[in-house]
């Protein structure tokens, strides 16, 4: 229980801190528990970022809740969860459809989006120092990055992925042993397949079940599993997919829903939590906390089932040599991938001004160098994005 608890309360300040989408909350993630508390290393840590890049879900969150589980059980990945997620949802819902950002807010928003180009800049060094010490590893993290940004697409980085492992498979046959560390935690392979099978069931299941009645509920719980199952990319791509099922049958305006899109783009925390947004405003019945839960359990639910349905079986086979000479192609790719990611979305949504610049490296420099905790680098992003508005 003291180890949930401690979960809980790290996981609780990233809630409130970690602003800059899911590409940030890697960078966030690592500071925090490769770094500063050695929870896990690098290795262990890169091998859960590609896991986590290759299944549907949130990955930020998937991370999250791995971490977690490997901490404190099944508990330590719920409180996991919870932490990093109740912040913004409770936001989220406490907005409401009128959320409408002034001067301050905009500042304040600008400030968080630099903190998050000082934040994944500082990841991807480290991780490059730590994944790609080699020609062959360096080349291939170059080579994902060019792919990621000639191609423009987040759901490229699948196929990024999978060729990082290809050739490293044939580049990466290193003597240099892969993390031995276990990061299946607590998942049985039985658990795990138990997993599986209720991620199917659902995911095939709902649809027939909705088919037999008029319970909103369970449409409401329907369109949000079926929206996390079937998304790769993180919380951006998932947007159509609730379009689709909320704004065109008419149970969300327009209006509302991009009003709850721009505030989930202003607080901190993973962007499914959008869902807690939509399932409050949704018309008709369940709606306000009831639809909010729906929706929060319904779109974050089958992505942490299958993230668990597969851990024990990968936990098994990353140990292997021909596993761990891919996984080192694929941990080299998904430096490439956070690179591309610093540039786009990261630095091009971000910086528009020298003073920009400017903010961006003093906050580089007090992580790399000073080693400054990264709350004090969101709180001089704040204040130094809210004198930048005024100025």
């Amino acid at each position: 229980m003291h180890a949930a608890l401690e979960v809980l309360r790290v996981f609780l300040k990233l809630g409130l801190t970690s602003f800059g989408g899911p590409t940030a909350h890697i960078g966030y993630f690592r500071e925090e528990f490769v770094v500063r508390r050695r929870w896990i290393n690098d290795l262990a840590f890169s091998d859960l970022v590609a896991l986590c890049q290759f299944l549907p879900g949130p990955a930020s969150s998937q991370l999250g809740f791995s971490i977690g589980l490997t901490r404190a059980g099944y508990l330590g990945g719920l409180a996991a969860w919870a932490g990093f997620t109740f912040p913004s949802a409770i936001a989220l819902v406490a907005l409401g459809a009128d959320a409408v950002m002034g001067p301050l807010e905009l500042g304040l928003l600008h400030g968080m989006k630099l903190v998050a180009v000082a934040i994944v800049a500082h990841a991807v060094l480290g991780m490059a120092r730590s994944l790609c010490p080699d020609r062959q590893r360096a080349s291939l993290a170059a080579a994902a990055a060019v792919v990621m940004l000639a191609s423009g697409s987040t759901t490229a980085q699948i196929v990024v992925l999978l060729l990082g492992g290809i050739a490293g498979f044939w580049l990466c046959r290193s003597a240099v042993p892969a993390s031995q560390a276990s990061m299946a935690g607590p998942v049985s392979r039985r658990a795990g397949k138990l997993s599986l099978l209720l991620f199917s069931v659902l995911l095939l299941g709902l649809p027939l079940f909705r088919g037999f009645g008029s319970w909103h509920q369970v449409a409401l719980f329907d369109a949000f599993y079926r929206a996390g199952a079937l998304v790769f990319g993180g919380g951006h791509v998932v947007l159509p997919l609730l379009h689709d099922a909320f704004v065109a049958p008419g149970e969300v305006t327009d209006d509302i829903f991009l009003a709850g899109y721009g505030a989930a783009q202003a607080i901190p925390g993973p962007l499914f939590a959008f869902a807690a947004y939509l399932g409050a405003v949704a018309a008709p019945a369940p709606h306000r906390l009831a639809g909010a839960l729906l929706g929060l359990i319904g779109i974050f639910l089958p992505g942490m089932l299958i993230l668990m349905g597969t851990l024990p079986f990968w936990d098994k086979l990353r140990v292997r040599a021909d596993a761990q000479a891919v996984m080192r192609g694929v941990n080299a790719s998904v430096v490439g991938l956070l690179g591309a990611a610093l540039y786009n979305p990261v630095w091009t949504s971000s910086v528009k001004s020298a003073a920009d610049v400017s903010v961006a490296l003093a906050g580089f420099a007090l992580l790399s160098v000073w080693r400054a905790p990264p709350l004090l680098i969101v709180i001089m992003g704040a204040a130094s994005g809210m004198m930048l508005t005024h100025a």
